[in-house]
């Protein structure tokens, strides 16, 4: 599956553009858009059953999928839910979801969920040192320990979380993650071609 996504480049790049700038507006909070393909009933807010399911769909294991949406559940609900009593339930509100935007990451989306054009091609200009459009294995780690900041644990477990399982169900037959991919999963769209896929995939 993770290397089976036959047309993705091309569909990505009609909602992306040539180079990511275009088609992702700058002033849009695409963060929500990331998270809103959890929010399996549309009423803005998402549950670790939710989030377990969308995983699911996209071609993530029980097991992995089991533990993530604890831990992304857990790790974000209270964050996104500001002056509210902590709920058991462990709820993210789509709304706040920049405020949950963790530490040793990219710099992608900004303090608001925007996106950032410059820093998108900052992952390719300063890791793509094979390929310039996508990164192998190790580059994706180097990536990782670069955008390290002090002390800050709970960031780097987020962010190596994060590519980790990204690799693994999105890497294409030769190990890579290209470019157009990483892209869609700024704006949310890649989730939904992954679903497509793991969807025509079980039907083989």
């Amino acid at each position: 599956m993770a290397s089976s996504l036959p047309s993705e480049s091309k569909k990505l790049e009609r909602v992306a553009g040539d180079t990511g700038e275009k088609s992702i507006p700058l002033h849009e909070n695409v963060l929500q858009k990331h998270a809103a393909f959890f929010d399996m009933n549309k009423d803005g807010v998402i549950y670790p059953w939710e989030t377990f399911q969308g995983l699911r769909e996209i071609g993530s294991g029980m097991l992995l999928s089991s533990g993530l949406a604890l831990f992304i559940n857990l790790a974000l609900s209270q964050t996104t839910r500001p002056g509210k009593f902590p709920s058991l339930l462990f709820p993210i509100e789509i709304k706040n979801i920049q405020l949950a935007k963790h530490g040793s990451d990219t710099g992608v989306y900004d303090t608001e969920g925007r996106f950032n054009p410059s820093k998108f091609e900052e992952i390719f200009t300063k890791h793509a040192h094979t390929h310039p459009n996508a990164l192998t294995y190790d580059e994706l780690k180097e990536m990782i320990k670069a955008n390290r900041e002090p002390k800050d644990f709970k960031g780097r477990i987020g962010s190596l979380v994060e590519w980790k399982v990204l690799y693994k169900l999105a890497k294409d037959k030769n190990g890579l993650l290209p470019k157009q991919t990483i892209l869609g999963v700024y704006d949310g769209s890649l989730f939904q071609l992954l679903k497509n896929q793991h969807s025509a995939d079980q039907k083989m």
